[in-house]
């Protein structure tokens, strides 16, 4: 993936004969040294037979894209993008979902930043996203209410942002979102110290050629463990639930190849030295006793696990402070569906369940969503912070019931993974 990502952005750049962005804004304001931008001219959409207007520069040494409508009903919503990988090039999304178009029919001005760096930043998504909030007061016009919404990792930056600034934002809508904060690493340890623990092919730390020798020894070796290995990485990402096979099938191999070696200081770049297994308990625990024979790892950074402060890869506390409705594809195994569990837990402890309303699709790619889905999560979203009234969810603990995915999946979708589900 870091490879077909870095031969796109080197198209582009090429393709591309310089920024649209200059350094304009406070007092010259460039990106961080050792990163490029790339933020090429977007055409205005077309509301009403008339354009919008837009918006494109450099602030917070972060690329951004404003677009007004012709009719702004006072109303901006902020996208937050998800992980870009390693590179050294900025570049802004736009909404995708057909979200540019509807908020803009709907009378809301948008918002994007590039955030000042690429790796896993949060913070830097945090930061960036709240002060391009404040530049477009200062070049369009304060906004009444501000919203939020975005993917993956950018729902990790949509979690924190509510508890970091609270009060600030009206709704936020996060989907196939990073809410579970540091047990997504936790996560992807487990995956690998369970493999290890089955076939005895110990490795922990990752040694230098863990993703180009032992990984693929390990998964030789598991051949005679498949079955309790696939039943424990299902349980790990959310639970047995309906596709929860073939969900594995999917990511199988890419979860093995996530994963490396790192003595990268920066948690940008080394996030699993928050991770942890310690009071991780593993099911199916048998034939093979996982839970006596795995090695438990404690936080190579214990600093950076425990503190409230907002880091890199912060912690979320579940303490939404606006209306929050998200969505998650029940077969993703990369952020996998035990997010919105770990969320809804954290949430419920902080005495906010009332907040926050959970979706599940039945999707196994990553941030798989119609349309349809996320128009419908947008304007539920939209009128219950208006009106008051609380959107209906599913409950995400609830993923043995065969049906579970089927309220809220858009049955006219086709084409991607939904065909790997029975019909609802």
């Amino acid at each position: 993936m870091r490879r077909l990502l870095g031969v796109a952005l080197s198209l582009l750049l090429v393709l591309t004969a310089a920024p649209a962005a200059t350094a304009g804004e406070r007092g010259g304001d460039r990106p961080l040294p050792g990163y490029t931008i790339v933020n090429p001219p977007l055409a205005p959409a077309t509301v009403g037979g008339k354009p919008t207007k837009v918006l494109q520069g450099v602030h917070s040494h972060s690329a951004y894209i404003i677009e007004v409508p012709p009719r702004w009903n006072g109303r901006l919503t902020l996208w937050a993008h998800g992980y870009r990988g390693d590179g050294d090039v900025l570049t802004v999304d736009t909404p995708p979902y057909g979200l540019r178009q509807r908020w803009l029919d709907e009378g809301y001005a948008w918002a994007a930043s590039s955030y000042y760096r690429n790796d896993y930043d949060v913070r830097a998504g945090v930061t960036t996203t709240r002060e391009l909030a404040s530049l477009f007061a200062r070049k369009v016009q304060r906004p009444e209410k501000v919203f939020l919404a975005g993917v993956s990792m950018g729902g990790h930056v949509i979690a924190r942002s509510l508890e970091q600034y609270p009060g600030f934002y009206a709704g936020a809508l996060p989907m196939c979102g990073v809410l579970g904060d540091h047990e997504l690493f936790d996560y992807f340890l487990s995956y690998h110290l369970v493999a290890q623990a089955l076939t005895g092919i110990r490795a922990y730390p990752l040694p230098p050629d863990y993703s180009t020798d032992v990984v693929p020894r390990i998964r030789q070796a598991l051949a005679g463990h498949e079955d309790q290995f696939r039943a424990i990485a299902i349980n790990l990402s959310g639970g047995d639930r309906p596709g929860s096979e073939a969900a594995y099938a999917y990511w199988e191999d890419f979860l093995f190849g996530l994963v490396t070696s790192s003595d990268a200081p920066s948690l940008a770049e080394n996030p699993l030295q928050i991770a942890t297994n310690l009071k991780t308990h593993y099911r199916p625990n048998g034939p093979v006793n996982v839970d006596r024979t795995v090695h438990r790892a404690r936080p190579a950074n214990p600093v950076a696990r425990a503190t409230p402060g907002l880091t890199q890869i912060p912690a979320v506390r579940g303490l939404p402070s606006a209306p929050v409705v998200s969505l998650h594809g029940i077969g993703d195994m990369f952020v996998p569906f035990s997010m919105e569990q770990d969320y809804r837990d954290d949430v419920a402890r902080s005495g906010r369940t009332h907040l926050v309303v959970q979706r599940a699709i039945r999707t196994v790619d990553h941030c798989e969503f119609s349309p349809a889905e996320v128009g419908a999560a947008w304007s539920d979203l939209t009128a219950w912070v208006d009106r008051g009234t609380r959107p209906s969810g599913d409950d995400v603990r609830r993923t043995g019931d065969p049906r579970f995915g089927c309220r809220f999946s858009d049955r006219l979708a086709t084409g991607g993974t939904r065909a790997l589900f029975p019909a609802c």
